[in-house]
């Protein structure tokens, strides 16, 4: 999959895109099905998705940004998988925010993406202050001789919208069955493992330490599983957040493994989500963050031991 960041940018090969735009953060079950109606277009046409950033509504309000539920290695890796043989990675800026919509058509769409079909959603907006909507498009398709396919919002049985505010709101409130119904796979962020500070090897819970996409979604303490192509699937129990009682800076997600006593540096790994145990915490000191940590990985083999074996209290720390 060729990954192209500047347009004008040299293609490959000689065919037209057949290109799927949006923000795709999360890669849910209706951006999937914008990726599957692109890659139905090939062999005649490149089957290729456009995205950008920052999120356009986090260059507008950048004291707001949006929380982010994927990062962009991992949107990459899901999109290769699902066909997709041009990706686009736009970084949006001024000039992005100033073109009217047949100006995004033109100059961006056509000129840049060379684009043959273009594949969204029906709630899809484009050009200065979001002026262009789908009706928009096809017109402009007619127009300019390219194909426009409008997908149509994907719900659940239960009519459950798959979206991005839909999959950032089951997080948010912790929901990750719901999650996994909108994603169609459980929440994962995923990387390559870090080198730390080692303190929590110091206080007896040793981590494996990974990047996340910022600012995240989720924060606070997890249940977790964990696995990668030489680590066979592990539970686990993961902070995600600042790290406050350490006077942490920047985000990370600290996995503890309740069975695994290994070297895992520059391994890259996947970190599923399972339940929320409790929000982020400030301790003035070490001592009391070590007794909220037992206490924390007592419920995490309380969680994943089967219901069936459970006996209050004769689990050991």
């Amino acid at each position: 999959m060729q990954l192209i960041r500047h347009l004008p940018s040299p293609f490959k090969d000689a065919r037209k895109s057949a290109l799927t735009i949006g923000n795709f953060d999360g890669l849910h079950r209706g951006h999937l099905a914008l990726i599957e109606r692109a890659v139905a277009a090939g062999p005649e046409q490149v089957p290729s998705l456009m995205c950008f950033e920052p999120l356009p509504a986090t260059f507008f309000q950048p004291d707001q940004p949006i929380r982010r539920v994927m990062k962009l290695r991992d949107r990459f890796a899901v999109c290769r998988a699902r066909g997709i043989q041009r990706f686009f990675q736009l970084h949006f800026n001024q000039k992005f925010a100033a073109q009217s919509p047949e100006e995004f058509i033109d100059e961006v769409v056509l000129a840049g993406a060379q684009a043959g079909h273009v594949i969204v959603g029906e709630d899809f907006r484009f050009g200065r202050r979001a002026a262009g909507n789908v009706d928009d498009l096809l017109r402009f398709g007619r127009q300019k001789n390219f194909d426009v396919s409008v997908v149509e919002t994907v719900a659940g049985a239960d009519g459950v919208r798959y979206s991005s505010t839909a999959l950032r709101r089951a997080l948010a409130n912790n929901d990750f069955k719901l999650a996994e119904q909108i994603l169609g796979r459980p929440y994962r962020i995923s990387g390559r493992v870090l080198r730390g500070q080692q303190l929590g090897r110091r206080l007896g819970f040793p981590t494996i330490n990974l990047r996340v996409p910022e600012p995240p979604v989720l924060s606070g303490v997890f249940a977790v599983t964990v696995k990668g192509e030489k680590l066979p699937r592990q539970n686990g129990i993961a902070n995600l957040g600042k790290r406050p009682s350490v006077a942490g800076r920047d985000w990370l997600l600290e996995v503890h493994l309740l069975d695994f006593n290994g070297d895992l540096y520059g391994q890259h790994l996947g970190v599923d989500f399972i339940a929320k145990r409790r929000d982020e915490a400030h301790f003035e000191r070490l001592d009391d963050m070590v007794v909220v940590m037992r206490e924390d990985l007592r419920w995490a083999k309380q969680m994943f031991t089967p219901a069936s074996e459970r006996k209050a209290g004769t689990l050991a720390d």
